[in-house]
């Protein structure tokens, strides 16, 4: 007991006479320490450029505008033979604002828990989404000219990590083999070590040549979030551009939003591709728009229509949806987009904590869905499961009721 008084007797005098030194990165390891508690969580997640270091991406042009045409959501929706209230499960994942389009015409809009429309919302991983978008791009335009290269061609300093020779592809379908602990609970995982370099300084390009490979890489699905940062390092390598303006020529300028785009960054920088993206939720929406309708917008063609259907089409048994050894949810994968068990022309962005972008292309509908669900990674992710059967059933409403009116 007595070390453990003279240790916290020299952290105090530590932090005393370097605070002010240091405001900046005490402030923002302070942050990421509650970043998740209950009381402050959803304060966090619509401020997060007061937390941490960011870059702005400037919105351009013209907005494009949605119709209205304004209808309730099904009170109840089906799930394992069971009805769910509706209502209920917006309050118990802790939804901090939804949105409805089908076709063009917003059918429902609702923001809460004291959150509005213009709050900024922490993406999360369907930031990966929109990596995976200007990716394509990249891979249309020939600077990338085969998936099947391995990472270390174009970024060498990885050689000697747990990623050399590892393929392009693979990394894009968290494929990759490298060992990685996603446990947001578990204060020395991979995730948590990573936010803590957010928070005191680092490189994540400096932390991806510390990982180690456990699988055979193409064997085997395991949730890398790292493998999407490394997706970053190569199309900064093959484009020789920063990545906010490659971002913002191929995307973000061309999207026709109605606010700008926000990115985390690590210490020098970088930003978080793998998750650091806040948008409001309307232009969360219009990437799910663009990527409903084949990659078109206003009749010009900003993702290759190719790329898309790739990048929802899992190609190897251990992407496919359904039963699979291991396997924390039954979702299948592509590039680094989630495909529901049983899907109907569906596809879907995932974000921890319970953020979506859910495409039905079927009923010609798009759902964005932000939230602070604490429970989100109960029972194997069955939070996601939930999303998904209340998703159909608020999707094939609005599409029966714009047939039947």
């Amino acid at each position: 007991m007595k070390r453990v008084i003279q240790f916290l007797l020299l952290f105090f005098a530590l932090v005393t006479g370097c605070g002010a030194y240091f405001k900046t990165e005490l402030t923002q390891l302070y942050h990421t320490v509650r970043l998740f508690d209950e009381d402050v969580i959803v304060s966090n997640f619509s401020n997060m450029q007061k937390i941490a270091p960011t870059k702005t991406v400037k919105r351009s042009g013209d907005v494009s505008k949605f119709g209205q045409q304004h209808r309730l959501l099904p009170p109840y929706f089906s799930y394992n033979g069971k009805y769910v209230e509706t209502d209920r499960w917006l309050k118990e994942t802790n939804t901090t604002a939804m949105i409805v389009l089908k076709a063009n015409d917003i059918s429902y809009e609702e923001y809460y828990l004291g959150t509005g429309e213009f709050d900024y919302r922490i993406s999360w991983s369907v930031a990966k989404s929109f990596l995976s978008a200007i990716f394509g791009i990249a891979v249309d335009e020939g600077v990338i000219a085969d998936l099947d290269t391995p990472v270390t061609d174009f970024v060498p300093e990885l050689i000697g990590s747990g990623y050399e020779g590892v393929s392009i592809k693979n990394v894009l379908q968290m494929s990759s083999g490298i060992y990685f602990n996603e446990d947001y609970g578990d204060f020395f995982s991979d995730i948590n070590r990573m936010g803590r370099i957010l928070a005191l300084g680092g490189s994540f390009d400096e932390f991806a040549t510390t990982l180690t490979r456990y699988h055979e890489q193409g064997t085997y699905m395991h949730y890398v979030s790292i493998d999407t940062h490394v997706l970053g390092m190569v199309l900064r390598a093959a484009t020789g551009r920063e990545f906010v303006d490659y971002f913002n020529e191929k995307l973000w300028s061309k999207l026709k939003t109605e606010r700008d785009a926000i990115y985390i960054t690590d210490s020098v920088g970088e930003p978080m591709v793998l998750g650091g993206l806040n948008l409001i939720s309307r232009d969360y929406l219009r990437l799910g728009k663009l990527y409903r309708d084949d990659g078109s917008l206003d009749g010009k063609q900003i993702i290759p229509a190719h790329w898309i259907e790739e990048s929802i089409t899992p190609d190897a048994p251990h992407l496919i949806p359904g039963p699979r050894n291991n396997a924390k949810t039954h979702f299948g994968y592509g590039y680094q987009w989630w495909i529901p068990e049983n899907a109907d022309e569906e596809f879907m962005a995932i974000g921890i904590y319970g953020q979506y972008i859910y495409i039905n292309r079927k009923a010609d509908v798009v759902i964005v869905k932000n939230s602070a669900d604490l429970r989100f990674m109960e029972n194997n992710y069955e939070s996601m499961d939930y999303a998904v059967a209340a998703f159909r059933g608020i999707a094939y409403s609005v599409a029966e009721n714009a047939t039947t009116n």
